[in-house]
Order: structure tokens, then C-alpha cells, then sequence
């Protein structure tokens, strides 16, 4: 395990090493394309490794280990003159600690070189052999694209807007906060589930899970849209911004939860009847 966890390490710092490159040579001078064109570049040395090993986890820690390098990118542009320093502080604290949480829990629960995400191991049955071209462009890239468009607030937040502090950016803290710890609360809970050697067929559906099927992921979509409340209060002239939390969440929506819930009806016959009268994600009655 050791080697494993090394040899992430070393794809990792090579892929922070081709961001700085490329973000320093890129023919661009605007913040957000040349951490664009660096995030792309470091996506494509990840893929190198994945394709090594012919394992597309590699990527899996990405999501949540670039955006602290992104957005401290953007909090030392000298754009800062003007930026609030309390937003800054309260915003680059929250997404390392979201990066930091999700980050160890992916590492507790990695198995080594030879363990892969069961999803990526369904795309390569259906893909065959076009399955790294898939991997490249839907595990890889697309989720790169996207957790860029949910970063593109925290660019306002850190680097361009100048509104004061306000009301607005407690709720956007007590939202990013509290998505957090949900998110942290519904690992542990599903954790120790696990750990208690379940009978076969039998789901977790107590604490946070017996108001949703997902609470980790209705965790997740809450902190994407705490960052766009944190830049809508530092600049509502971006507002638009919201493509970002909005595509993520259809991401899960229509991409993520089906391919779980596939999964869990075919695993665990109670779930398909336990499905139709409880939320899906948002805690309403069959709801979803």
C-alpha cells in the first residue's frame, strides 16, 4: 500500500509540476484562462497515469485537491486591491477544509493500484474498446470542466469582487459549512454502517440517511452553491456564475444518482420499494 500511495503522490506532484509549466508559458494573461489552461494540462498528466496503470482512479482525488491550488492561484493575483480579506480567509478555509475531508476519505477507503471505481469498470464493459476515449473525455475532463465552472465564484470572491461583507456572506458560510458537515456526517454514519457487517441485501437508512438516499451528495451540491452565494455577495454583477453549481448539480442528478440507484435495486431487492416513498436527495417525501 505504501508503493501505491506513493506512486500517487508522484503523479500528483507531476501533475502540479505540468500545471505550473503550462500556467507560466500559456499565451494568456486573464487569471481564470491561464488557471484553466493549467488545470486541463494537469488533468491530461493524471489521465497519462491512469492510462499507465489501466486505472481510472487515479483521477478520483482530483476533484477535491485542485480547487485549493486554483483558488490560491487567484487569491494572489495582484486583481486583489480591493478584495475583502474576510471573505478571502473564510472562503480559501472552507474549500481546504471540504478538500481535506474528502480528500482523507477517498484515501481511507482506497484499496491500492489494483482497486478501481466500480462505475469506471461498468463504462469499460459497455464502452469495450473505445473505453479510454470514454475515460478521457467523461471521467477525466468533463469533471474538470465542471468543478471549474463551480470555481468560477470563488475567482469573484478572492480575486475581483469588492462589495463589503455583508449578511449575504453568513448565509453563504452557514451554507458551504453546514454542506460540509453533512457531508462528513454521512460518510461516518455510512462508514460505520459498513463496518458492522450488515446483513446481505440490507441498506443504510438511519441518522442523515433516513431523510435522503444521498445526504453526502445533497452535501456536496450545498457546498458548490455556498461558493456561488460567497460570489454573489462579493459582485452580483456575476451572478451567472451559478452555471457552476447548476451543472454540477445536474451532473448528479441525471449522471451520478442513476448510476447508483441502478446499482442499488439491482443489489438490494427492499431498496427498489424503499425508493418510492423516500427522497432521493433533497429531504421531502418522495421527493427527488
Amino acid at each position: 500500500m505504501t508503493r501505491a500511495r506513493l506512486t500517487v503522490l508522484v503523479a500528483y506532484a507531476v501533475a502540479f509540476t505540468v500545471a505550473l509549466a503550462v500556467g507560466s508559458r500559456v499565451g494568456v494573461e486573464h487569471p481564470i484562462w491561464v488557471a484553466l489552461w493549467a488545470d486541463v494540462a494537469a488533468t491530461l498528466a493524471i489521465f497519462a497515469f491512469s492510462l499507465a496503470f489501466r486505472n481510472s482512479s487515479f483521477y478520483d482525488p482530483y476533484w477535491s485537491v485542485a480547487p485549493l491550488f486554483i483558488a490560491l492561484y487567484w487569491a494572489q493575483r495582484p486583481e486583489l486591491v480591493g478584495v475583502n480579506p474576510i471573505r478571502l480567509v473564510m472562503v480559501i478555509a472552507l474549500i481546504a477544509l471540504w478538500g481535506a475531508r474528502l480528500t482523507w476519505n477517498w484515501l481511507r477507503g482506497w484499496q491500492g493500484l489494483r482497486h478501481e471505481d466500480w462505475r469506471y469498470l461498468d463504462l469499460a464493459r459497455r464502452a469495450g474498446r473505445a473505453y479510454w476515449l470514454v475515460s478521457l473525455t467523461g471521467i477525466h475532463l468533463a469533471p474538470t470542466f465542471w468543478v471549474f465552472l463551480g470555481l468560477l465564484p470563488v475567482y469573484v470572491s478572492v480575486a475581483a469582487g469588492r462589495e463589503p461583507f455583508g449578511y449575504l456572506d453568513l448565509a453563504a458560510f452557514a451554507v458551504t459549512f453546514g454542506a460540509i458537515w453533512l457531508e462528513a456526517r454521512a460518510d461516518k454514519q455510512l462508514r460505520r454502517y459498513r463496518l458492522s457487517n450488515p446483513p446481505e441485501g440490507e441498506f443504510l437508512r438511519s441518522g442523515v440517511w433516513a431523510r435522503s438516499r444521498h445526504p453526502n451528495y445533497l452535501g456536496e451540491m450545498g457546498f458548490w452553491w455556498g461558493l456561488w452565494l460567497f460570489g454573489l455577495a462579493a459582485d452580483p454583477g456575476w451572478w451567472w456564475t451559478v452555471v457552476g453549481p447548476l451543472g454540477i448539480t445536474l451532473m448528479f442528478r441525471f449522471v451520478s444518482l442513476p448510476m447508483i440507484e441502478e446499482r442499488m435495486k439491482a443489489r438490494r431487492p427492499a431498496y427498489v420499494e424503499y425508493a418510492k416513498r423516500s427522497a432521493l436527495v433533497f429531504p421531502w417525501p418522495r421527493g427527488g
